[in-house]
């Protein structure tokens, strides 16, 4: 989660839900109630998440849709609006490039939020792809615009 006035961006906390073992219900009802907990204790006004690719194995893309899925379930119940980008676009907004490495999207999220380590690689996606909806929001929503990328840049 983050803070953004303007070009200023601030760290204001990040984590990881733990789902836990069982069936599947119980595991998506845990990631909903930890999304409760955070949208409760840190009131947050905008949501955003990053979209799903296909991945080569079809069980773990089912699986991290149902979770993403339940994420912006939560957001939804708790009135927040929604905004989906891309990894490309995510890694486009932090790192200048559509197609950086992990270790380079660590890196720069720590920079820009002048963090005093790295983020853990998750912590640094989800941090990330708030970066990217700030960036986008001054530069009037990436996510509704149509753009292509051209030598790793969105035209």
């Amino acid at each position: 989660m983050i803070e953004s006035a303007g070009s200023k961006l601030r760290y204001v906390t990040s984590g990881c839900v733990k789902s836990g073992g069982g069936d599947l219900a119980a595991r998506l009802k845990a990631i909903l109630e930890g999304l409760n907990e955070v949208i409760a204790l840190h009131g947050p006004v905008e949501v955003a998440v990053e979209k799903v690719f296909v991945n080569v194995n079809p069980q773990s893309t089912l699986a991290l849709g149902q979770a993403r899925g339940t994420a912006i379930c939560a957001a939804v119940i708790a009135g927040l609006p929604v905004a989906e980008y891309t990894a490309l676009q995510v890694k486009q907004s932090v790192v200048g490039k559509g197609h950086a490495k992990k270790e380079q999207v660590q890196h720069m999220v720590k920079r820009l939020l002048s963090l005093p380590g790295d983020p853990s690689p998750d912590a640094a996606d989800a941090l990330a792809c708030a970066i990217c909806h700030a960036h986008g929001r001054a530069m009037g929503s990436l996510e509704t615009k149509s753009f292509r990328i051209r030598k790793g840049r969105l035209v």
